[in-house]
Parts: structure tokens; C-alpha cells; sequence
């Protein structure tokens, strides 16, 4: 399938060429991830694809686990083999008419090991996407291992536009693992298209009480906390196990269950969501803040401090619920420190008093309320809003690089 030493000049600009011709004749590419392993990805991505073909898409659904391949399973096609056509393969069809393919469908052993270092693995993957005939597709779902390793990286590279689709569970250790991904996703610059909170409670067959064993809500606080579509919750329920152990997808067997509803309703907000960034924007300049030059504030040396609102090392959208206030230190245009601080109690006025007292010239935001603007400038505090959801230390950078662009403010109170 792959070269062990890669391909030469001559052989990868035909295979660039036979990518872009596959890639052509598809309209939207999703990328199903995850940070962390357990949380459902697979499943939720076999569903994914099966919703949308029922719903009259044409989808194709390329599994690039290359090393634990479940997507057969779920299919109920671990014994299928893709057709060659030419030097092409054929997917295999699902009886939904999703169009296929995995590795679990290629090895002559189900059981066999597929032991391959990064290089092998690009191949391959590269290879699924142009050596296969997809024919004219809506939506190609792509299915990666959990992580942010060789698999994801290479669509991320490989398939122009392409969108993240970012699955989790409520609890705390899924989240922080997702939030990792997120900016795996940013520092691509592949475009996320929302988040699904999957095992959002268990769904009691007896009685339909739905217990959050896992917690509740943490999925949904974390998109909007990021500026993120939150596209919906899957509880767990026992029909989703069988339905994946025997290989019939619970959006077909179990359609009026809470979870098939469940995910109709994530279906519809995909769509929405697809077709809203699809759409011809306005052209308009984009604001960029300009840097420490045109900077009100600095101390008698010239430092400046920048303070910014974090969560896991990221500018959250929401200064007020800010885990913890990272305040750079600026020399001469260039950072010379940094610090995490704990903030106290969000209350009116208290921040912003509080990151004043802390000595900082200026505040990097995703969203604040005029009246939290207003009390930062009247501390001597300059305010800049609408930063983007990425790396704190990267915000700063560019903004003191004059190279800042900054969106809409995420607050309206």
C-alpha cells in the first residue's frame, strides 16, 4: 500500500494529482476526533455518516485507524472486501448506501497487527484518498484515531477544507483531553465544526431516568466557553452497545430511541452549521489590534504587562470564568516572562480591579461586557476584545506583532 522509503518527485506529484481529483468531486469533508480514547468517536462517526445517507447525502466513510479499526464492526462488514477497478479500489456499500473503507477490510488476518512507523502511515492514508473511487460525495466522514498524532495531522495536510468534528464526554478528564485537540486544531488551522457531548448521562431502560454518571454539561459548557458550536448530547444507552457489537448502527435500529432522536437533532445543527460556513461572507477588512506601539499604558522602563483570561493554557472566551489570568511581561516588543495567576471570585467589578492591582497595561479578551470594558479602562486597563480561542502565549505574539485579528466579541451584556 505504501512506500517504506516514500515516493520520489515524479511519483508524489501523481499522487498529489490523483488526491485532488478524488478530493474534487467532494463537497464537505468532516474529520471525526477525539482527545482521548473511550469516548465513543467511532461510534458516534459510523452514526454520523449512516444519519446522513438516510437523510438522501451521498457519504463516504474512510476509517483511518489504522491500527484498531472498529468501523467494520459497527458496519457489520468485517467479512467485506473492497473491488479493484483498474488501479483503483471500489468502497464497499453499506445496505444505508455509505461507501467505505478501512483496514480492517484489507488484512487477510482480522486479527493482525498492522505495525508501521509515521512514514508508512501517511502513505497509506494519502493512498485511501486517492487511490479509492469514491465517486461524487456530500460529505466524506473521516474516522482517526484519539489523539492529535501521524492520522490526524496527515488529513489535516492532505484534504483542502476539511473540518473537525470533536467528540467528548462530560467528564473532566475527557475535557481536558479535547481541549488539547482544539488546539491541535488551531495551530493546523483546520476550521472545527462543532462538538459533540457523547455518554451525556445513562438512559435507565425501565424507567427513562437518565442518571449523568459521568456528569452532565461539561461538553456544551466547554464549546461555548471556546466559541464553539455545541451540536448536541448523546446519553448512553445499553441499545447502543448491542447495535454496535452486532453491527447495526443504533440510528437505524433504535431511530426512536432518546439517542436517535438525539442525533437527528445533532444531524440537523451539523448541517446547519456546514452550510452557514459555506456561505459567501461579506467582504470586509478584518480589525487587527496593533501592537505595544500604539499602546496607551507601558511602566517607566518601557515594560508593558499583558494580561490574558486562560483555561488549560488557551484565551477562553469568557474573561469572567477564566481557570486562571496569565500576565506576560513585555520588554523592547518581545516577552520576557510569564506568570498564571489564580483570580478571585467573579463578581462586579472585582476583576478588573484585581488585574489593574496586578499591574497590567493591557487585557486580551475573547468577549467582555461594556460596563467590564468601561471598569478596566477606568484602571488604566487598555481593552482588546474579539481575540481568537488559541494559545495564550501565540495571542500575545501576534498582537505584539501588530498580526492580531480579531472577531466579534463573544459578550453582549
Amino acid at each position: 500500500m505504501s512506500h517504506e522509503h516514500g515516493p520520489n518527485l515524479a511519483e508524489r506529484a501523481a499522487e498529489e494529482e490523483r488526491i485532488q481529483r478524488a478530493l474534487g468531486k467532494v463537497k464537505h469533508s468532516i474529520l471525526v476526533m477525539s482527545g482521548k480514547g473511550g469516548v465513543g468517536k467511532s461510534t458516534v462517526a459510523v452514526n454520523l455518516a449512516v444519519a446522513l445517507a438516510r437523510a438522501g447525502r451521498k457519504v463516504g466513510l474512510l476509517d483511518v485507524d489504522l491500527h484498531g479499526p472498529t468501523v467494520p464492526v459497527l458496519l457489520g462488514l468485517v467479512e467485506s472486501r473492497p473491488a479493484v477497478l483498474g488501479d483503483m479500489l471500489v468502497p464497499i456499500e453499506h445496505a444505508s448506501g455509505v461507501k467505505m473503507i478501512s483496514m480492517g477490510n484489507l488484512l487477510d488476518i482480522a486479527d493482525r497487527a498492522v505495525i508501521w512507523r509515521g512514514p508508512k502511515k501517511i502513505g497509506a492514508i494519502r493512498q485511501f484518498i486517492g487511490d479509492v473511487e469514491w465517486g461524487d460525495l456530500d460529505y466524506l466522514i473521516i474516522d482517526s484515531p484519539p489523539g492529535t498524532g501521524d492520522e490526524p495531522l496527515t488529513v489535516a495536510q492532505t484534504v483542502p477544507g476539511v473540518l473537525a468534528l470533536v467528540v467528548t464526554t462530560p467528564q473532566e478528564v475527557s475535557l481536558a483531553d479535547v481541549r488539547k485537540s482544539i488546539n491541535f486544531c488551531q495551530t493546523v488551522e483546520m476550521p472545527i465544526v462543532g462538538v459533540i457531548e457523547n455518554m451525556s448521562g445513562y438512559l435507565c431502560p425501565a424507567c427513562g431516568h437518565i442518571e449523568p454518571i459521568f456528569g452532565a454539561g461539561g461538553g456544551g459548557e466547554m464549546a461555548r466557553s471556546l466559541g464553539l458550536a455545541f451540536l448536541g448530547a448523546v446519553p448512553i444507552e445499553p441499545a447502543i452497545v448491542r447495535g454496535g457489537d452486532h453491527g447495526k448502527p443504533y440510528v437505524d435500529e433504535q431511530a426512536e430511541t432518546s439517542a436517535g432522536k438525539s442525533f437527528r437533532a445533532i444531524i440537523a445543527n451539523l448541517e446547519a452549521e456546514v452550510v452557514r460556513r459555506a456561505a459567501p461572507k461579506p467582504e470586509a477588512a478584518p480589525a487587527v489590534a496593533t501592537g505595544p506601539a500604539a499602546a496607551v499604558q507601558s511602566g517607566a522602563d518601557g515594560t508593558q504587562v499583558i494580561c490574558v483570561p486562560t483555561y488549560d493554557g488557551q484565551l477562553t472566551q469568557h474573561f469572567g470564568h477564566a481557570e486562571t489570568m496569565t500576565f506576560f511581561t513585555v520588554r523592547g516588543g518581545k516577552i520576557v516572562g510569564q506568570e498564571n495567576r489564580k483570580p478571585p471570585e467573579h463578581a462586579p467589578g472585582v476583576i478588573p480591579r484585581w488585574v489593574a492591582e496586578q499591574g497590567a497595561h493591557v487585557i486580551l479578551a475573547g468577549g467582555m461586557g461594556s460596563h467590564a470594558q468601561e471598569l478596566f479602562q477606568a484602571g488604566g486597563v487598555q481593552v482588546v476584545c474579539g481575540a481568537p480561542a488559541l494559545a495564550a502565549r501565540l495571542v500575545v505574539e501576534q498582537y505584539l506583532a501588530g498580526e492580531l485579528v480579531t472577531g466579534q466579541n463573544a459578550c453582549d451584556h
